[in-house]
């Protein structure tokens, strides 16, 4: 099997005298030739490196300078979640009749209300619309109620974080948040004709596709080409050449308002499972005299951070963190009581984090900070209680699965550590766990704040190869 660059730099590194050492500033002779190829300066860089069990790190650099940790925050919301809201905790999703029901038809209007479910995905809510449909109802005369009263009303552009609002990871929190307000389009090569089909997954009549892709010869590294999206307009327009060696590819986009999706998804559903609905949609909430007609309920918590931490999913991440709420004050949730229910947790935790700067526990956010010190307490304390197998199984392993499935492939590491990544315009970070060669578990975080840092892929491959097989006799800490 071809070792990586970096496994073969590790080899060298460790035959040089003193192996582990860089003369300059007593860094690993790995990480310090890593870092210098990267053009990213030791100024701009944490580093914080300990086994777990020990009293002292192995390895720290700016160790407690409040850096934007992008998306490894999630590790401190998931485990925030696990321990304050417990493992088996579940969100429920419920429908009530606002009115009478004779025989199999509801003279009134429908009334979804929803807890915050990170993942009432199209297949969840077919299932309770499904539930309805196996309980005799069919026919539904009023409307049909949203009933979004357990978030506070949030006014969130979409657009504001980087001017992408038809991405997924853009779309706001919703206390009824359906299959992530998304439409799912598979590009399918047509080799016969050099087209490629676009098929939409669920089909929403509102939304018009435009395809003027074309079949043809180049690298899968952007497919397609991004779309025009006119603004105000439910319309993509695909233009371009879609390399015919990347097989099918498919891409995820939100472009309707959340009431609107709604009523859509819900109509073509309904329909679908043989039931009639003419009405229209509305903000409201659920009456007192309301019938409770069915409840999903998703799955628990355990399960979700898995997909928050090994996806990098940021809407799921944000409806946990503002679930949190409950931890200090009753509904409806919101930002400042989620974020009051992590200092408490973090307090109760004695983890030192007088740093920490959370906006929506995401970290897709400018102005969230942590330090590397400081994500490492959290590791810590991630694997030393009885919560360590469903935190440490939330996080992608190298190599193998997640956001990190095609790193590290090749190299010794491979499938030797548990790591969040996080990345945004001028950030990169990793942090978790490796199992090093010799059976011990390091926590390992890596954080950089640069222009820079999209060069930096190779320097955080190397921390983790180094913690791995890297000499740690010795104790570095600096700065």
């Amino acid at each position: 099997m071809p070792r990586s660059p970096y496994a073969l730099l590790l080899a060298a590194a460790l035959a040089l005298p003193g192996a582990a050492l860089a003369a300059n500033g007593r860094w690993p002779a790995l990480l310090h030739a890593a870092l210098a190829e990267s053009g990213v300066p030791r100024e701009a860089v944490a580093v914080y490196v300990q086994e777990v069990g020990a009293r002292e790190p192995i390895l720290t650099w700016n160790a407690d300078r409040a850096m934007n940790p992008a998306s490894t925050m999630k590790l401190v919301t998931t485990l925030a979640a696990l321990e304050v809201l417990g493992p088996t905790y579940t969100w429920r999703t419920e429908a009530y009749a606002q009115g009478p029901v004779l025989g199999d038809v509801l003279h009134g209007d429908l009334v979804l209300k929803g807890y915050g479910d990170p993942k009432l995905t199209l297949e969840n809510f077919w299932l309770l619309l499904r539930d309805l449909r196996s309980r005799g109802l069919r026919e539904i005369r009023g409307e049909l109620v949203l009933d979004r009263s357990f978030f506070a009303p949030q006014n969130r552009d979409p657009a504001r974080f980087d001017n992408e609002p038809t991405r997924p990871y853009n779309v706001p929190p919703d206390a009824l948040l359906l299959n992530f307000k998304s439409v799912r389009l598979q590009f399918v090569p047509q080799e016969a004709s050099d087209t490629v089909k676009i098929v939409s997954t669920p089909h929403l009549p509102q939304i018009e596709i435009v395809n003027q892709l074309a079949l043809g010869a180049g690298h899968c590294d952007f497919w397609p080409e991004r779309p025009q999206a006119p603004p105000e307009q439910a319309r993509l327009v695909f233009t371009g050449v879609f390399p015919s060696g990347c097989g099918e590819k498919s891409r995820n986009f939100a472009l309707l308002s959340p009431n609107e999706y709604a009523l859509t998804l819900f109509q073509q559903l309904w329909r679908e499972l043989g039931g009639l609905f003419a009405g229209g949609v509305r903000d409201g909430t659920v009456a007192p005299e309301a019938t409770l007609l069915a409840t999903w309920e998703s799955p628990p918590l355990s399960e979700v951070i898995r997909d928050i931490n090994k996806f990098s999913n940021n809407v799921m991440a944000r409806q946990v963190f503002l679930t949190l709420s409950l931890a200090v004050e009753a509904p409806p949730v919101s930002t400042d009581k989620s974020v009051r229910a992590v200092r408490e947790w973090a307090r109760r935790a004695n983890l030192e984090l007088s740093e920490l700067v959370i906006e929506n526990g995401s970290g897709l956010s400018r102005i969230e900070r942590i330090s590397a010190r400081g994500l490492a307490q959290v590791l810590l304390r991630g694997v030393s209680g009885p919560l360590m197998p469903e935190y440490l199984a939330s996080l992608p392993i190298p190599g193998i699965d997640g956001t990190l499935r095609r790193r590290l492939n090749s190299s010794p590491a491979s499938g030797r550590a548990h790591i969040k990544t996080g990345y945004l315009e001028g950030v990169r970070a990793i942090a978790g766990y490796v199992l090093d060669q010799q059976g011990r578990w390091l926590v390992v975080v890596a954080v950089i704040n640069h222009p820079s840092a999209i060069n930096a892929q190779g320097f955080q491959d190397a921390v983790i190869e180094w913690a791995y097989g890297g000499d740690k006799s010795y104790r570095c800490c600096a700065r």
